[in-house]
């Protein structure tokens, strides 16, 4: 009888999963900014709603996990994947109030491309947390983790590049400063997409 009120797994892979989908919906968010710059207003107001969103599940899951006694995964591993998955959406919302902040007026092809691999690593993360409540697919999420990673070197590539062309044919010194800021911003999310793949990774060690 005492098993039977002790609270069980509770919902955490549901939890995490809302988190992903959120985190996909922020990322398209930013590509459609960096896409139709001049709807900036609605779509940074749309990122903070969908960060706020985020905020909301991450704190039921930290919640949950004060309160549930037997969780399907390591009570640390819990924590840092939804921590991990909110450092994304933190970075997405840092982003769009940085360009309004800036008031930048104009987006250059190197910050769309930075933001559609963002979109893609997000994306990834989404379907390795999806997976993640069977440990049968252990070899898929591997796979999954592994095309994050990729995705994040091509980010790293990218930034390389697109610094390199900033500073030697960017004249207005301003300029140049917003657009920095944007470029380390976007290729910081792939390191967070990386980072919660890496995680990942370590449940399926202990999991599998």
């Amino acid at each position: 009888m005492f098993g039977r009120l002790m609270p069980t797994e509770g919902k955490f892979f549901e939890l995490f999963n809302q988190h992903a989908d959120l985190c996909v919906k922020g990322a398209k968010e930013m590509v459609a900014l960096m896409t139709n710059f001049d709807d900036l207003e609605s779509r940074t107001h749309a990122i903070e709603g969908i960060e706020k969103q985020a905020d909301k599940i991450t704190y039921q899951t930290v919640d949950l996990l004060h309160k549930t006694f037997i969780t399907p995964l390591d009570r640390d591993d819990i924590h840092k994947l939804i921590t991990g998955m909110d450092d994304i959406l933190d970075l997405y919302e840092d982003a769009a109030q940085t360009i309004s902040l800036y008031d930048l007026q104009s987006v250059t092809p190197e910050t769309r491309r930075l933001a559609e691999l963002s979109l893609q690593c997000v994306e990834k993360v989404q379907q390795a947390v999806a997976l993640l409540h069977n440990m049968d697919n252990a070899r898929q999420i591997v796979g999954i983790c592994e095309e994050i990673d990729r995705l994040e070197s091509d980010a790293d590539h990218v930034m390389r590049a697109a610094m390199s062309k900033l500073f030697r044919d960017e004249p207005d010194v301003r300029t140049l400063i917003k657009l920095k800021a944007i470029y380390e911003i976007l290729e910081t999310v792939s390191d967070r997409c990386e980072d919660v793949a890496n995680i990942i990774e370590g449940i399926i060690v202990e999991n599998a």
